[in-house]
C-alpha cells in the first residue's frame, strides 16, 4: 500500500440531459470537495523514479493524466488510485496523491470499499488487460453492473508484460509468446463489448499517443456519476510491439479510426460513412453510395446498450476500422448512494445499533 497520494476524478452528482437529480437514485450524495488551490501537473508527481520499459506507452498515459488532474479542481487528498498487478499499476508511485497497489485483479473490490465508505473520495481504478480481464474480471464485470462512483481504467497493450511476454486475454488468436509456441487458440475479449455486456453507464476507448483525445475522454469519465469504464491502447515496445501501429501509421490512421463526436455524423475520412445495416447492426459504406443523409448520427445517450455495442464490433476484422471516443454515457442508480441511503433509512428506523448486540443476537455457543 502506498501513501504518497493518489490521482482520481469528481462526481459532481449534478443531473445531465439524461439523468435525474438526488431522490430519483442519482448520484447526489457525492461529497468530493472542491478546492481553488492552482494545481499544477507537477503538483501531482511523486518523489518517486518513474520505471518503465525505455519507449512504454504508460509514460504518455501519466503525463497526460498528472497534467489532466488539475483540471478536476479536487484536493490531492480527497483522489485515490486503486491498482493490481502488472506494469500500468505502477501508477499509485508516480501521482502525489493516495494511492493502493492492491492484489492482482482486486482492485475494482478495494475501491468499491472506498468509493462506498467515503463518498468524499474521488476514486480511480488502473489495471491492464491482464489483471483486469483474467484474474481480475469477475470484479470488473460486478464493479460496472453495481455502478460503483469509480473511474476504471484499463491500458490494453495485448500481452503480459510484467511477466515477460506471455498471451493475455486480448491477444489476437493465433499469437506465438512464450506462453503459446506455436499459436495462442483463444479467442480474444474486446474490453468494450465487455462493460457494455456488464451495463456500464459509461464506456469509452482512447489511445495512449493522441494526448488530446485521451484528455478528453478523462475529462469525460471524470464527469459521469457512477462506473466509467475507458479503454486506451497502450504499445508495449518489448513484448508487443507496434500491436495498435495500423491506427498509428499518419498514412491510414484517419481511414481506419471512427472519431465519436456527441451529434456529429459518424465518418473514416473523407469518403466513408457509418449506415444502419441488417438485425440492428451497423455498416461502413461508401458515403457516396448512401448520401450523406444516410449517415448515423452518433448519440451516446441512448439507453438501450444495442447501439453502443453494435459500434463495439466494427472493429471486425481487427482494425479495419476502430471506433475511439465515449460509446455510451447515461446515468442510472448508483450502488454507494443506493447503499449510504439504505443505512440511513435503517438508522432512522432502528436508530445506531450496538455491534456488541448484533454479535450476541440469535444462536450462540460457548466453547470451553
Amino acid at each position: 500500500m502506498t501513501e504518497n497520494l493518489n490521482g482520481a476524478s469528481h462526481r459532481n452528482g449534478t443531473a445531465g440531459p439524461n439523468g435525474a437529480a438526488h431522490g430519483e437514485g442519482l448520484a447526489g450524495l457525492r461529497l468530493v470537495p472542491k478546492t481553488d488551490t492552482g494545481y499544477k501537473a507537477k503538483d501531482f508527481k511523486s518523489d518517486q523514479e518513474v520505471r518503465w520499459c525505455p519507449g512504454c506507452g504508460d509514460y504518455a498515459i501519466l503525463a497526460a493524466f498528472q497534467s489532466f488532474l488539475p483540471q478536476l479542481g479536487v484536493p490531492r487528498e480527497n483522489i485515490v488510485m486503486v491498482s493490481g498487478i502488472g506494469c500500468s499499476s505502477r501508477f499509485p508511485y508516480y501521482l502525489s496523491t493516495y494511492g493502493v497497489h492492491s492484489i492482482h485483479g482486486r482492485a475494482p473490490a478495494i475501491a468499491t470499499g472506498l468509493a462506498t465508505s467515503r463518498p468524499d473520495l474521488s476514486v480511480w481504478v488502473i489495471t491492464g488487460d491482464g489483471d483486469g480481464l483474467s484474474i481480475g474480471g469477475n470484479h470488473l464485470i460486478h464493479a460496472l453492473r453495481r455502478n460503483v462512483n469509480i473511474n476504471v481504467l484499463l491500458f490494453n497493450n495485448r500481452i503480459y508484460g510484467l511477466t515477460k511476454g506471455q498471451y493475455s486475454p486480448t491477444s489476437e488468436a493465433g499469437k506465438i509468446t512464450k506462453s503459446s509456441p506455436v499459436g495462442s487458440l483463444d479467442h480474444p475479449f474486446n474490453p468494450v463489448s465487455l462493460a457494455l455486456g456488464a451495463e456500464a453507464g459509461f464506456v469509452a476507448r482512447t489511445v495512449d499517443s493522441d494526448r488530446k483525445h485521451l484528455t478528453s475522454v478523462l475529462r469525460a469519465a471524470a464527469d459521469h456519476p457512477g462506473a466509467s469504464f475507458v479503454e486506451i491502447y497502450q504499445n508495449c515496445p518489448i513484448f508487443n510491439d507496434d500491436a495498435f501501429e495500423p491506427l498509428k501509421d499518419p498514412a491510414a490512421r484517419d481511414l481506419r479510426l471512427l472519431r465519436m463526436e456527441q451529434g456529429e455524423p459518424l465518418r473514416l475520412g473523407p469518403d466513408r460513412g457509418v449506415v444502419s445495416g441488417e438485425f440492428g447492426g451497423l455498416e461502413v459504406v461508401d458515403v457516396d453510395s448512401v448520401g450523406e443523409d444516410r449517415l448515423i448520427r452518433h448519440d451516446a445517450h441512448r439507453r438501450d446498450p444495442g447501439y453502443a455495442f453494435a459500434l463495439s464490433r466494427l472493429d471486425q476484422p481487427a482494425f479495419e476500422h476502430v471506433p475511439i471516443g465515449v460509446f455510451r454515457n447515461v446515468r442510472r442508480p448508483t450502488y454507494d448512494d443506493l447503499l449510504n441511503e439504505q443505512v440511513e433509512d435503517a438508522r432512522a428506523e432502528r436508530g445506531d445499533g450496538e455491534l456488541a448486540a448484533l454479535l450476541a443476537s440469535g444462536d450462540t455457543w460457548t466453547v470451553d
